[in-house]
């Protein structure tokens, strides 16, 4: 086994095995056993009907009546079993896979929901589209697996079965098969192997590629259509396709070849076995249909030694599906452990209070200094406005609180996540009903349907339940609604949830004057602590104190009374 080989080995087990050991680890073996006893009534059944083959064919060359009908009637009789054993032998298989597939889909999601991974895999450019990964290459994985764990054990049974069959009619075919065999499988492994598994990684990534392409489009139809950027995201999406195209080309050319050796390894056999028990048969030493047996035994050998050959193409793309799938896996912890983050971390833990103690930020490959030993410190009715150029570490510092971001040095103490709510520019709106809109992330906060409309009320939307059909009407509500309209929503949201600290990042940037004055009096009026980011001098008077960043890495505190906007 060459080092790549037994690496890819490795890597399938360490995926494979956690299913078959955890906690529905007696379904899982209960149904491998029941496929491999169902392999074995198969395996018996095809050697009764290869013996019936060559039975009812030397009757006809015989032209003995009575024996052919009699090798036909216990053909049927073997078909009134054979049939069901065959047919529940695929429902079993299925069964397991969709169980395999639930178990391990599970165990990717909880880890990529886990610590918030999600969000830190956007910046990981060596994770490609997570979500193909965790959806078409996961059942792809489990499906394949037991694909190929049968068609071994199958091939074994076989095997074992009959070449004690061949053996019996012809010692010079089984020495003839053997070495045949494994002429085959090392010209497939060595001349096609690696070309074959590299084409299919990329192919599977330049697929994702492409479609992520076209689902952006579909998701931002409207800015697209808006800046009339139609040409650009036509050839964009072009360019990805084409990059698939040309590696499926080249795919194509390299199974080609691979097909030729295929069609000629196997078409070849055709002959073969006539050719070297041909003396016996004409000389009369062997009947014509113990030559048919030979036959028959002789293509489920081969099959059996040939597994590799057969579906070496299944067996490249199943074990690119393996890279990708091992690639997310380092990167995804199974288990919920506490992570060590190399490098210069930022030190954040739980505290009545926001405060941040010499914390300095910057960017994530730490090329450049975003703000510089930052101390203050923001109490309970307190409430802090953060002000600064574009890219002067504004949003930044907001994930550096919520503990998205961990570039850089110095502490941070804020409170339970459970006790803040952060409000993007942006609104997130959840696939659901206008209740879960209202309601999220907290779907089970016990409010009436009298205290949502209210809350609709409050924030400038009196008549949205009713324009949509009520609470519960499932729209798509980034398309309904306008960016005001979804700002307000969000800020329904906290109202709702009532967080001890609502941390705003230009939460209001969609709304007029009017509007936005009526939401922040609002949320004073909770008594939650407010930290927001925001240009407009309007929301200065609901701040008690400044924190202004100069872009260059400088900060300076004021108080909200003392500072003026620079225009």
């Amino acid at each position: 086994m060459t080092p790549s080989n037994l690496h890819l080995w490795k890597r399938f087990w360490a995926l494979a095995t956690p299913y078959w050991r955890h906690e529905e680890k007696w379904r899982a073996w209960g149904l491998i056993i029941l496929l491999v006893v169902l392999l074995l009534g198969q395996t018996r059944f095809a050697v009764l009907f290869n013996e019936q083959t060559g039975e009812f064919t030397s009757a006809l060359a015989a032209q003995d009546e009575e024996r052919f009908w009699n090798s036909i009637k216990l053909c049927l009789g073997l078909l009134a079993f054979a049939i069901p054993v065959y047919a529940f032998y695929f429902f079993v298989r299925d069964t397991l896979g969709i169980y395999w597939r639930r178990w391990l889909t599970g165990r990717f999601l909880d880890s990529y929901f886990r610590n918030r991974h999600f969000y830190e895999l956007n910046a990981n450019a060596a994770i490609d589209n997570p979500d193909q990964r965790m959806t078409e290459d996961i059942a792809t994985f489990t499906q394949r697996s037991l694909y190929f764990l049968l068609i071994i054990v199958s091939s074994t049974l076989q095997l074992v079965a009959f070449s004690a069959v061949l053996w019996s009619i012809s010692h010079e075919l089984v020495y003839f098969l053997v070495f045949y065999a494994t002429a085959g499988t090392c010209v497939v492994i060595f001349v096609f192997g690696q070309r074959l598994m590299s084409l299919n990684f990329n192919q599977l990534r330049r697929e994702a590629d492409f479609r992520f392409s076209l689902v952006r489009v579909r998701e931002n139809a409207e800015s697209i259509a808006f800046y009339r950027g139609e040409a650009l995201e036509l050839g964009q999406v072009k360019h990805r396709f084409g990059a698939a195209f040309s590696n499926f080309k080249r795919l194509v050319r390299t199974q080609f070849w691979l097909n030729l050796f295929q069609q000629g390894y196997f078409l070849f056999t055709l002959i073969i076995p006539s050719a070297i028990i041909a003396d016996n048969v004409l000389s009369g030493d062997m009947e014509v249909g113990r030559a048919v047996q030979a036959a028959g035994a002789f293509a489920a050998v081969l099959g059996a030694i040939s597994m590799i050959i057969e579906n070496f193409e299944g067996l490249s793309r199943f074990a690119a599906g393996i890279d990708r799938l091992d690639m997310l896996a380092r990167y995804l912890p199974p288990d919920p452990v506490d992570e060590h983050r190399s490098g210069n971390t930022i030190d954040t833990q739980d505290a009545p209070q926001l405060e941040i103690d010499d914390l300095t930020l910057m960017t994530p490959n730490a090329e450049r200094v975003l703000i510089q030993n930052l101390s203050l410190t923001v109490r309970p009715g307190e409430s802090l406005l953060i002000v600064g150029e574009s890219g002067s570490g504004k949003s930044s510092l907001l994930r550096a609180v919520a503990g998205l971001w961990y570039a850089g040095s110095g502490s941070i103490r804020r409170p339970a996540p459970h006790d803040m709510l952060f409000l993007p520019q942006q609104p997130y709106m959840v696939l659901g009903s206008l209740r879960n809109q209202l309601l999220y992330p907290n779907a089970d906060l016990p409010v009436s349907d009298d205290d949502l409309l209210a809350a609709l009320e409050r924030v400038s939307l009196p008549n949205l339940a009713h324009r949509v059909g009520g609470l519960d009407a499932e729209r798509d509500w980034p398309k309904l609604l306008s960016v005001g309209e979804q700002q307000r929503l969000a800020f329904a949201r906290l109202l709702l949830t009532r967080p001890r600290f609502a941390i705003l990042d230009e939460a209001t940037s969609a709304l007029d004057i009017a509007n936005e004055t009526n939401l922040y009096q609002q949320l004073l009026d909770t008594q939650t602590t407010v930290i927001s980011v925001g240009h407009r001098t309007t929301i200065l008077k609901f701040h008690t104190q400044v924190l202004e960043l100069d872009g260059c890495s400088a900060w300076r505190t004021v108080a909200a009374a003392d500072y003026r906007f620079e225009h």
